[in-house]
């Protein structure tokens, strides 16, 4: 079929036109065409005498024919799922039978965004990472903007939540992993009797002799504090991820009561600062997140029980409920010089992100899918971390698009208390001006 033939080339040849546009992380330049190679009656030559009945010119070739040319893809993944995220990719490259091999390195996310925004032409062709870090990966150029196909898929499969987390101004950049990127309480149902309480939790661990665990000099984790009060920090960004206005309130009277808290809680004489399982000895209670659901388990055995964050007692008399970020995480693919490499990337990154590839995560390690059909698992409803944490999401603010510099900015609020330059007999004017110095720190990372 000659004519046939002259379809499929040139579908192919626009499609690699389109993917090969795809040049310069820099330049953000616009998305592939859509995924399947074929071109639609409107796009095909016009029709000769010669040519085949019309049913034959719509015929597109089959998905294996697209050349995706060959080589090797490398992926950074979070340590405790490299072995299965090898394994994933693997089984991919095999059933789509095309001559690439796949490279999981083991990269933890923070590190993962840092090194793609230092070197983004050495860093993995696919890679996790937080959604607090979209902005600045976006605007390393670091991030290829998923093309219309993808970006409806991602729009269509998962929760509402992660899809925004995923998106810069009104384009989607990557494809939701989880929807479990926040933090609550696990403790050890032996020692702690009433979880609702920081008060109480740390009264009980004390009496115990066991350790109370947060990230207080984690602005991640500190601001659960800040936010229960109801002070606030926030950024805005455009299409190119650059900040374009803050609204910033830790130096209010809110904000004085939420430090004066956290204060409290550092100087207890049982407080470890840090928030990973694998590090913490004689557990009593930890702030943490499904991450570590498997540890803790293994920790805790018979007495591993978890639930929302406590309430604390503010220094106004005011009982608050520790806030916080909810977050996500999230599957960038890297800007490619050849189209078809871009493709597969794409088609993997979608193949790792989908039901079946959340759920092996959470069956292996606890992660909470942002996949919806994922979340209907009835051993996803049933799994007490997720239950506390979809109960704490409740209190929490959507974790939005942060400057790098500020989780040092924010971090150092905890930092200066756990090093003794404030203190609980600090008075309220030199807490304002530590809080002020964030806030005017906020305002200067504002373009």
């Amino acid at each position: 079929m000659k004519m046939k033939k002259l379809v499929a080339l040139f579908a192919t040849a626009a499609m690699t036109l389109s993917l090969t546009a795809c040049g310069g992380a820099a330049e953000q330049p616009a998305a592939p065409a859509a995924d399947t190679p074929a071109a639609t009656e409107a796009e095909a030559p016009a029709a000769t005498e010669e040519a085949p009945a019309a049913e034959e010119t719509a015929e597109a070739p089959a998905a294996d024919e697209f050349d995706y040319g060959s080589g090797s893809i490398t992926i950074w993944a979070a340590d405790n799922v490299v072995d299965l995220t090898q394994k994933l990719a693997d089984q991919f490259i095999a059933d789509k039978g095309v001559d690439y091999t796949v490279v999981v390195e083991a990269t933890g996310e923070g590190d993962a965004a840092s090194n793609m925004i230092t070197d983004v032409e050495a860093g993995a062709d696919i890679y996790g990472f937080a959604q607090d870090q979209l902005a600045r990966l976006v605007a390393a150029g670091a991030l290829q903007p998923l093309n219309t196909e993808f970006s409806d898929w991602v729009t269509a499969n998962n929760d509402a939540g992660s899809v925004g987390a995923a998106t810069a101004g009104s384009t989607i950049y990557a494809f939701p992993l989880t929807s479990d990127n926040g933090y609550f309480l696990y403790y050890d149902k032996s020692v702690v009797t009433d979880p609702s309480s920081l008060e109480k939790v740390l009264e009980d661990c004390e009496a115990a002799g066991k350790n109370f665990y947060m990230d207080a000099d984690s602005a991640w984790y500190n601001a659960a504090f800040f936010f229960a009060t109801g002070a606030k920090c926030t950024f805005e960004t455009d299409d190119a991820g650059a900040f374009t206005s803050t609204t910033a309130s830790y130096a209010s009277p809110e904000g004085l009561v939420a430090y004066k808290a956290m204060i409290n809680m550092i100087e207890s004489p049982i407080f470890v600062d840090g928030s990973a399982a694998g590090e913490a000895t004689n557990v009593g209670a930890i702030v943490d997140g499904t991450w570590d659901s498997s540890a803790l388990q293994e920790i805790l055995g018979d007495n591993y029980a978890c639930s929302k964050l406590p309430t604390f007692k503010g220094s106004d008399g005011k009982d608050y409920q520790l806030s916080g970020f909810g977050g996500f995480k999230l599957m960038g693919v890297k800007p490619q010089t050849e189209g078809g490499k871009l493709k597969l990337c794409y088609e993997l990154a979608q193949y790792l992100s989908d039901t079946d590839a959340q759920l092996a995560r959470f069956n292996e390690q606890g992660w909470g899918p942002s996949n919806v059909a994922a979340q209907q698992d009835s051993a996803v409803k049933a799994d007490p971390a997720l239950t506390a944490l979809a109960e704490q999401l409740a209190f929490t603010i959507p974790q939005g698009q942060y400057p790098g510099e500020w989780w040092d900015l924010a971090g150092a609020l905890g930092k200066d208390v756990e090093s003794g330059t404030i203190t609980s007999s600090s008075s309220d004017d030199d807490l304002m001006a530590e809080l002020k110095i964030h806030d005017d720190g906020c305002a200067g990372f504002v373009q």
